[in-house]
């Protein structure tokens, strides 16, 4: 046990590499609450003390791949990302399908999730991403 007025130690949570194999955005939706439209996000979180720089790499079957979209997560703080919402360098396709792998420059946890709002029965799922730290040298 540490002493009363001790700092708290902070774990190491998450990795700086994530793969994502299974990415499809609905090309569209029902209703007009936009909450409700199809998409995709990535819940970001960074438990860390510094911000962590974070890239998204979209890799599809029949053509390049596309990024990488960045976004910061500052340190202790957690972000959420429409994936439908990203346009720079070039908006992600509906209706594609198409692979992730996000880098970060510190590490954080990242899960995927998919609203597929197509019929009055949403359906709604999501996944924590793989980490593959052991592997980012590779992919540089």
């Amino acid at each position: 046990m540490s002493a009363p007025d001790a700092p708290a130690r902070r774990p190491r949570v998450g990795a700086t590499c994530w793969a994502i194999g299974d990415g499809w955005i609905p090309p569209y939706g029902t209703g007009e609450d936009p909450t409700l439209a199809s998409h995709e996000s990535l819940c970001l979180l960074n438990a860390g003390p510094d911000d962590a720089r974070v890239e998204i790499r979209l890799y599809f079957a029949d053509r390049p791949p596309a990024g990488p979209y960045v976004v910061v997560v500052p340190g202790e703080r957690v972000r959420h990302v429409t994936l439908n919402d990203l346009d720079d360098p070039e908006p992600v396709p509906r209706g594609t399908d198409y692979s992730a792998v996000v880098l970060a420059s510190a590490p954080v946890v990242v899960q995927h999730t998919r609203l597929d709002s197509r019929q009055a029965a949403n359906a709604l799922f999501s996944t924590i991403a793989h980490p593959v730290d052991t592997f980012r040298e590779e992919l540089r």
